[in-house]
């Protein structure tokens, strides 16, 4: 029985996987974001998290230990470099996994992990973008949109407003001029 055995060993030897996730934090390190198989992205995640809490203390230390890990020097001086200040006060959670489509060939289940805080505007325009509707066909209730989409809409509705009366300004010197050649 499996009891209390948390690593998933995904169909491989212990050298094998090790060398597969030491490859695999190194690009998701040096890329931000990568596509892989929702099991291998869940081992990931298990596998650099500790990595990149301990890229937090810059010591010679903290350095050699990621180094174990990675075995790649320019993976580890982009993690204590770039990464370890843009997760200076987050307490954790560092990688996000999004599910995709899965994979034509085989029907494995695709998944995306990328690191947080280098993709969370692209994140704010995706919701931002969608519409909230209601599946009741009888409905006619209005759902309360965003703060930024009210905003939006008040913009919208001064540009109107600002270009209505323009055209009305732009309509009266038209009737004025027509009025001045009907004079002569």
């Amino acid at each position: 029985m499996r009891h209390n055995k948390g690593i998933n060993h995904l169909g491989r030897t212990s050298s094998h996987r090790k060398a597969m996730l030491s490859n695999m934090a190194s690009s998701l390190i040096l890329h931000k974001r990568i596509v892989t198989t929702l099991a291998k992205a869940k081992a990931l995640r298990t596998y650099i998290e500790p990595l990149i809490t301990k890229s937090k203390d810059d010591s010679t230390h903290s350095r050699r230990i990621v180094f174990s890990y990675l075995q790649n020097k320019n993976s580890v001086a982009e993690l204590f470099r770039e990464i370890a200040i843009k997760v200076a006060n987050r307490p954790g959670g560092y990688t996000r996994i999004l599910k995709t489509e899965n994979r034509l060939g085989d029907n494995a289940e695709m998944a995306i992990i990328e690191l947080v805080d280098f993709f969370e505007h692209n994140l704010a325009k995706k919701v931002d973008t969608k519409k909230k509707t209601t599946r009741r066909a009888g409905s006619k209730k209005k759902i309360e949109t965003p703060a930024t989409d009210k905003k939006q809409i008040e913009e919208k509705k001064t540009e109107e407003k600002t270009s209505v009366e323009n055209s009305t300004e732009t309509d009266e010197i038209t009737e004025d001029k027509s009025d001045e050649k009907n004079e002569a």
